[in-house]
C-alpha cells in the first residue's frame, strides 16, 4: 500500500462513520483470511472491523501492515458513564483502560478516561466501570486498538461520541452480533417487531446513534488529523 496515508481510523460499524466515507474510495482487501474494505481518501484510510475487542484488534493489525500509518484513531460510539455527558457528547480520553486486565494506555493528550469492556454494559455495569475505573466513558474496542498501536510503535488516539447515556436501558443487542462483529439487524428486527415493550427503547437508541454519528463525523472530518486539506497534512505530519 502507499506510504501517503498517514492517519487510519478504525472503527466497529460502518454506520458510525458513513458520512465521513460516502464519496471515499474503497479498496478490498483480504488480511489473515478476513476481507476488509478500507476507505481512503489520502492521507487517511478508515476500517470497519467489527463489533468486539478481537475484530477490532484484527483490524488494526491488517491496516497497520497494509498501510504503515503514523497515528491510529479508535473511533465510534461509547456509553456513558458520567452521569452529566448526553447523547452526541464528544470524549477525546487521556486514559483507555482495559477492564478485563485493568491494563492502561496514556495517549498523551485528550482528558478523561475511557474504559473497554467485553459486552454492551448495562445501567448496572456502566455503574461499577465508573465506581471501579474512575471512568467516564465505557466502549468495546478501543483498548485493542491502542495495544496494536503500541506494539507497533504507532501514536495511538480514541475519538468517541456517546450513543447512550448513563441511565439508558438498552434491549439484547450483543446477541445479534455476528462472529465476525457485524450486527445483524435483520434478525434484530424480527425479534423486536413482537415485543413491543422494547419499541420506546431502540427508537431512542437509534435516535441517539444518528446523533453520535453525526457528531463524530464532522468531529473527524474537522480535525487537524483527519483533514485532507494542506493544513491538515501538515498536522499529521507534527504528530509523529
Amino acid at each position: 500500500m502507499s506510504v501517503d496515508f498517514k492517519v487510519a481510523v478504525v472503527a466497529a460499524m460502518e454506520r458510525e462513520v458513513s458520512r465521513l466515507v460516502q464519496d471515499w474510495q474503497v479498496a478490498v482487501t483480504e488480511y489473515e483470511g478476513r476481507t476488509y474494505r478500507f476507505y481512503e481518501n489520502r492521507p487517511v484510510v478508515v476500517v470497519c472491523g467489527g463489533i468486539g475487542a478481537e475484530n477490532a484488534r484484527r483490524a488494526a493489525e491488517a491496516v497497520i501492515s497494509l498501510y504503515q500509518p503514523r497515528l491510529v484513531i479508535s473511533a465510534g460510539f461509547a456509553g456513558a458513564l458520567d452521569r452529566s455527558f448526553q447523547a452526541g457528547q464528544l470524549l477525546t480520553p487521556r486514559h483507555v483502560i482495559d477492564a478485563k486486565d485493568g491494563s492502561r494506555t496514556d495517549a498523551g493528550s485528550g482528558d478523561g478516561v475511557l474504559v473497554t469492556f467485553d459486552s454492551v454494559a448495562d445501567v448496572e455495569q456502566k455503574a461499577r466501570l465508573a465506581d471501579a475505573f474512575g471512568g467516564h466513558a465505557v466502549d468495546m474496542e478501543a483498548a485493542a486498538v491502542a495495544r496494536s498501536a503500541t506494539a507497533h510503535s504507532v501514536k495511538f488516539l480514541a475519538l468517541k461520541t456517546i450513543s447512550d447515556p448513563h441511565d439508558s436501558r438498552l434491549p439484547p443487542v450483543m446477541r445479534f452480533v455476528g462472529s465476525d462483529g457485524r450486527f445483524q439487524l435483520w434478525r434484530f428486527m424480527v425479534h423486536i417487531a413482537v415485543r413491543p415493550w422494547l419499541w420506546s427503547d431502540v427508537a431512542k437508541l437509534a435516535r441517539n446513534s444518528s446523533v453520535a454519528a453525526r457528531v463524530l463525523c464532522e468531529a473527524l472530518s474537522s480535525s487537524g488529523w483527519v483533514s485532507n486539506s494542506a493544513q491538515g497534512r501538515a498536522l499529521v505530519g507534527s504528530r509523529t
